[in-house]
């Protein structure tokens, strides 16, 4: 028998659309988990582009996600 995974253990992509309101009030908002989050995206950023040298292309990754998620 598999364990049920928690609703705020899910990914986005995994959660289900009348679970998405109740896994968005499950967000960390005090100022710690919004830097914890913050932490995350920046070394999964760093993990995939690893960029060793600054440039234009690492600001132009930067900008083009920007324009893509907003």
């Amino acid at each position: 028998m598999a364990s049920p995974i928690l609703v705020k253990e899910k990914k986005l992509l995994d959660v289900k659309l009348g679970e998405l309101p109740s896994w968005i009030l499950m967000w960390d908002v005090t100022p710690q988990g919004t830097s914890g989050v913050f932490q995350r995206s920046y070394y999964q950023y760093y993990k995939y582009v690893h960029v060793e040298k600054g440039g234009v292309v690492g600001i132009s990754v930067v900008l083009a996600h920007s324009v893509l998620f907003s």
